[in-house]
């Protein structure tokens, strides 16, 4: 039934519920093992925005009890050096996720640095090995913000079977594990992508909305359809107004239209980023639970 005003889904609360359940989680791991859980990440320069990921990353996990690598390497690191770091990484049997900062500087092979990647320790889900598991249904280290999403629909909807959903976007790091997941949850998934025809009869279909296209605000508040769940994850920021220090940051959806037509709907920012970094917390616990021969932990 249509809402007046949507809920609007608050990402940060969703995460900080799923760490308070990593944290509550990882003593019992403590407990069979003798060890915490452990969690590498690796970043080759100095890019501003990827210092600052990396620091969150390190402080939510020292806060969920677990150990934290960080290895911080100088932009002129050569391939050969960094392939060599995340094997011996591979090797480290107080390492269960490892996660290389992505982008890399212009003269590294990323997709060879990607598949050096123990599979097994793969917690941001991005090694050809995962995305096979994940298409053919087996257990999978999943992308983190697909995969955050996926826990916020059930969050909100409960059981998906049958639900028609759209993904707009067919990255292999966000639209296409996404469709699978809905897949495997049983929903009816069309993925919908810059030359689809039409989009918005598409979309006026759809129970649920995943936007990942990477263009401000395209899907307009009458393309959806009434009483749908949409989750933006498009994270774009607009040229600078008058009075401003910085364009606004605005997703893929145009919020403000969307809010009469669905049921709920995350915001930009505070809604599908915020979830990420809990997402890669559980990722790594689970990774952990996997490697040490122990069930993946309910509830996660």
């Amino acid at each position: 039934m249509t809402k007046d005003v949507a809920a609007i889904i608050d990402g940060k609360a969703f995460a900080a519920g799923l760490r308070e359940r990593i944290k509550a989680e990882v003593p019992k791991f403590q407990e069979q093992t003798g060890r915490a859980p452990g969690l590498a990440v690796v970043l080759v320069g100095d890019d501003p925005a990827s210092q600052v990921y990396v620091a969150s990353k390190h402080k939510a996990t020292m806060a969920a009890g677990m150990k934290s690598f960080e290895h911080r390497l100088p932009a002129d690191t050569k391939q050969e050096d960094l392939i060599a770091l995340v094997e011996k990484l591979n090797a480290d049997e107080a390492v269960d996720g490892i996660l290389v900062q992505l982008p890399l500087p212009p003269h590294f092979d990323e997709k060879a640095v990607i598949e050096a990647i123990d599979p097994d320790k793969d917690v941001d889900g991005i090694t050809p090995v995962n995305a096979g598991r994940l298409a053919l249904g087996t257990e999978a280290l999943v992308s983190c913000t697909p995969l955050g999403c996926l826990l916020m629909l059930r969050d909100e909807l409960g059981d998906l079977t049958g639900l028609d959903a759209v993904v707009v976007g067919r990255s292999i790091l966000f639209g296409k594990p996404m469709a699978q997941l809905l897949l495997q949850e049983n929903c009816t998934v069309t993925m919908a992508h810059s030359r689809t025809r039409d989009l918005p009869g598409l979309l006026r279909r759809a129970d649920i909305v995943i936007a990942a296209v990477g263009v401000p605000m395209l899907i307009k508040g009458d393309w959806l359809k009434p009483g749908a769940v949409v989750l933006d994850g498009g994270i774009n920021r607009l040229d600078i107004e008058p009075g401003e220090a910085k364009g606004r940051l605005v997703g893929d959806v145009a919020f403000e239209e969307a809010l009469p037509h669905v049921r709920a709907i995350t915001p930009v920012p505070g809604g599908v980023g915020a979830t990420t970094i809990a997402v890669l917390l559980r990722n790594t616990l689970v990774a952990a639970s996997m490697r040490a021969g122990l069930a993946k932990p309910e509830g996660l």
